[in-house]
């Protein structure tokens, strides 16, 4: 489980009593969607016919530019999660980042799955020897991808959540 037991009021929307402004709401979908849409590559070479992590990262775009609700957005999670069921590892961890980067317009904290499971996908993807080399390489590339504005939330995010999200973001 990502996500823990106590949330931080920074990812919480103000609307619901936290201090996270839907401006910065959208650009955590934004980011976590870029990351996902990075490594769904891998998906689709494992399973061209499924379309749904796709469509969950366009629905989460939607999402953003206010065409969709949120609970549209949220149920896109669950299809883009289902398609993970029983694909190589690579291509699991694919569909789960686009599945966590739709989930962020119900609860932003899932921007750091969508990361995480992103650069996992990055590391199961890469050959013997690679994995933790393409893995740091990713989790690079994602923070040359934040925005300015949630930059910092971001990277004290990964510091505080990193054992949950499997170290992925480094020591």
């Amino acid at each position: 489980m990502i996500l823990p037991k106590e949330r931080d009021p920074r990812l919480i929307t103000i609307r619901r009593g936290g201090t996270l402004t839907d401006a910065d709401h959208h650009l955590l979908a934004l980011w976590a969607t870029t990351c996902a849409e990075h490594v769904l590559p891998w998906f689709e070479l494992a399973n061209a016919d499924d379309p749904r992590p796709r469509q969950a990262l366009m629905l989460a775009r939607a999402w953003v530019r206010g065409e969709i609700p949120m609970k549209q957005a949220h149920q896109a999670a669950f299809a883009a999660n289902a398609a993970a069921k029983g694909m190589p590892a690579a291509a699991k961890f694919a569909a789960l980042s686009a599945g966590q980067a739709v989930a962020v317009a119900h609860v932003a904290a899932h921007a750091l799955g969508a990361a995480a499971y992103a650069i996992r996908a990055m590391g199961e993807a890469a050959g013997v020897g690679e994995k933790d080399d393409l893995a740091r390489k990713e989790c690079q590339w994602q923070r040359d991808q934040l925005p300015e504005a949630i930059r910092d939330l971001v990277l004290d995010d990964q510091k505080k959540r990193n054992h949950l999200c499997w170290f992925v973001f480094g020591d």
